[in-house]
């Protein structure tokens, strides 16, 4: 068995790895295609993992956060159209929903107002700036509801057998 890595700026990958008590051998078992020479690359920083390989690595990691990581911080696109989504706790996630959504039901009128010509008027402007940053702050909420959802699955607090079966119901319809 080899010896606890010392280093001291590790990246997110080999934090996750390591966080789960796996070696990069044991991790390569779990990643079939991806060879533990491969992940000490990554891990070392002497390549970038490809996005396959992130979702792999999130899949055997339990760290489904290790795909937004990638596509905001090393995906030239993500970087520049993707936030950074942060765990958060279910009740933070929905109180925060609740109130933006609260703040844009005052403003709905204004955003009715501003669209109803296709033109954004220069008296418009500071008006259409902050409704749209409440409807991005949505968009974080949402990708940070996926986010719970997906870590609550691969820790094996939600009965898959029953979400498979009212997702396949619901598609049915």
């Amino acid at each position: 068995m080899g010896r606890g890595s010392s280093k001291e700026n590790k990246n997110i990958y080999q934090l996750s790895r390591e966080k789960n008590g796996l070696t990069r051998a044991a991790a390569s078992e779990l990643m079939s295609w991806i060879s533990d020479s491969r992940i000490e690359k990554i891990e070392s920083e002497k390549s970038k993992p490809s996005p396959d390989e992130v979702i792999e690595m999130a899949r055997a990691y339990k760290k489904p956060e290790l795909c937004n990581y990638y596509c905001s911080h090393e995906c030239p696109i993500g970087i520049k159209y993707v936030p950074e989504v942060q765990e958060k706790p279910l009740s933070e996630i929905v109180l925060s929903t609740i109130s933006i959504l609260n703040n844009l039901q005052k403003e709905k009128d204004r955003l009715i107002e501003i669209a109803s010509d296709g033109i954004i008027h220069d008296d418009e402007i500071e008006d259409f700036v902050t409704i749209n940053d409440q409807l991005e702050s949505i968009s974080v909420l949402v990708d940070s509801l996926k986010l719970w959802f997906d870590n609550t699955i691969s820790a094996g607090k939600i009965n898959t057998e029953i979400l498979n079966e009212t997702i396949k119901n619901k598609n049915n319809k």
